[in-house]
């Protein structure tokens, strides 16, 4: 008995090891538990030490959906929930592409509190298609997978950390940002929001059409940080500028198309009508 070898498979060992190591983890984080307020005080000087910092911290989409309603969807970005997570502490954070079937990529993040010991896993997925329906380039679907890994991980983030404090801080944020454009002045932050995306291939014109202005004069530092949460949802891959940008009008021009088709087959219903009443009150009188 002394001289018997007993065999370990790699499996288990693998998971005694995985499970040691988040054991030590979580031990380390209830000898070193989180102060609330401090770290929102941290994720408020982080995220609000420098402008351009600020500006990248929130995301803005606008999705119209069948009944013709426009839906604003807010939130922190990926950079700004790296802030949250390193100044919440105790967090184990992990992100990986689980799928790839030639048409779009699947993402998951997971996110588990240490501390509290509450876990979230997420997944995103992202088309690798082009408008042609041509897979992407091998290059182009490594791009798209690292940004949907991001956007995963940011969304299990944001599932662990409660949601109270991160729209408190981001309304400080947001709050110090607006600021800041307004004692720098709208019309000189309008030409580097402009500049910025010139890099997307949008113009200043398309630019007024999605602010709903017709000129430059017209536009608000409000319009100016929406601007900014809309470059950081392209920049971060949330959304692309055709969706923002193109679908909405040519939706808008299909709209216009079908309404004016309607009303063209009501009026001709309306003279086959007037002229069949005609008829009848003819005929009646002979």
């Amino acid at each position: 008995m002394e001289n018997e070898i007993i065999q370990v498979s790699g499996g288990e060992m693998l998971e005694a090891i995985n499970r040691s190591e988040i054991d030590g983890q979580i031990a380390t984080a209830h000898k070193f538990p989180r102060d609330i307020m401090q770290c929102k005080k941290n994720m408020v000087a982080l995220a609000a030490m420098d402008d351009d910092v600020a500006y990248n911290c929130f995301y803005h989409l606008e999705r119209q959906g069948k009944d013709g309603k426009t839906t604003v969807i807010e939130g922190p970005s990926v950079r700004f929930t790296e802030i949250i997570s390193a100044c919440w502490k105790n967090l184990r954070i992990a992100g990986r592409i689980i799928a790839n079937d030639g048409k779009t990529i699947t993402a998951q993040g997971v996110c588990h509190d240490l501390e509290s010991n509450v876990a979230y896993s997420t997944e995103v997925k992202r088309s690798i298609l082009t408008s042609k329906g041509y897979t992407y380039s091998q290059d182009m679907q490594v791009v798209v997978g690292n940004a949907a890994v991001a956007i995963a991980q940011r969304n299990a983030i944001c599932k662990v950390v409660p949601q109270v404090l991160i729209a408190s801080v981001v309304k400080e944020v947001q709050a110090k940002a607006l600021e800041h454009i307004k004692q720098t002045g709208v019309q000189s932050q309008w030409k580097s929001c402009v500049a910025c995306f010139q890099v997307y291939q949008v113009t200043d014109l398309m630019l007024l059409e999605y602010l709903g202005k017709k000129s430059a004069e017209e536009v608000t530092a409000e319009d100016i940080q929406k601007l900014a949460g809309v470059y950081n949802s392209i920049k971060e891959g949330t959304t692309t500028v055709e969706e923002t940008f193109k679908k909405p009008k040519q939706q808008e021009a299909i709209a216009q198309q079908a309404q004016a088709a309607a009303e063209s087959a009501q009026k001709k219903a309306e003279k086959a009508m007037s002229r069949s009443q005609g008829k009848t009150g003819t005929a009646a009188k002979k």
